[in-house]
């Protein structure tokens, strides 16, 4: 009889152990997501007085002029017609001749393929800062998709070919032809769609980089073309590093 309740005092041993072992997980687990909140929590509360302030400063870190940029794409296009090429390389050169720009123009034509709401086409990034981007975008067959819901408001300057955008509710689809500039206001979002070759000069105003993740997504999630990926990381980071040194924010 005593060798029976040595063994069953025995056997509940590991039992007690195991409960035991449980609970000390499960509280570390709570304090780990508490601590993680904690951290975020704080994080906020430094940021936000922050980015706030910058908000209400934002017009001064701009260097281009919206006005100033529709009037060289329809200067560009009265010049050249359906020539692309020649569009860009006219307001390329403008502007890195232009005071109070030119320090902040990438000259060098490095394209690149750009996947973001389920469309795609390619790029040239004339500038990137983090509260502006000005690149050249588009296809020349033609491309489909998302606009995405951005940080910043975009500025699509129609250089060759036709855009329609749509919203819901509306029976008739915007139309964009050469010439003309879309506006795609912060917080807002469209479809749209380039039918056949189609080119811009498209500029962006406000927060900058929230906007990444939207042109990530369709890498991570769908085409998996990492090396595109890397080569316009490269680029957009190395131009907004070069910027900021300069002391454009």
């Amino acid at each position: 009889m005593p060798s029976k309740k040595q063994t069953s005092s025995g056997g509940n041993k590991p039992s007690g152990s195991g409960s035991g072992s449980s609970t000390h997980s499960s509280c570390r687990c709570r304090c780990s997501i508490g601590g993680w909140l904690k951290f975020f929590a704080i994080l906020f509360a430094l940021v936000a007085p922050i980015v706030y302030v910058l908000e209400q400063r934002l017009e001064s870190f701009y260097v281009f002029d919206t006005e100033h940029l529709h009037d060289l794409s329809k200067r560009a296009i009265s010049a050249h017609g359906n020539d692309t090429k020649a569009i860009v390389k006219y307001i390329v050169d403008e502007l890195s001749e232009r005071n109070g720009v030119a320090p902040y123009v990438n000259n060098d034509e490095e394209w690149v393929f750009n996947n973001a709401g389920g469309a795609m086409g390619a790029m040239y990034i004339i500038h990137a800062s983090i509260t502006e981007y000005l690149i050249i975008f588009g296809t020349a067959i033609g491309t489909e998709g998302h606009t995405g819901r951005h940080t910043a408001d975009d500025y699509f300057h129609i250089l060759t070919g036709t855009q329609t955008a749509y919203v819901p509710g509306e029976y008739e689809p915007e139309v964009y032809p050469p010439g003309s500039v879309h506006h795609l206001v912060r917080g807002t979002v469209k479809q749209y769609r380039m039918p056949e070759s189609c080119f811009a000069l498209e500029y962006a105003r406000g927060w900058i980089p929230p906007m990444l993740f939207f042109g990530y997504a369709d890498t991570l999630s769908s085409t998996l073309d990492f090396p595109t990926l890397w080569r316009t990381s490269v680029i957009t980071g190395r131009e907004m590093i070069a910027n900021l040194l300069k002391g454009k924010f």
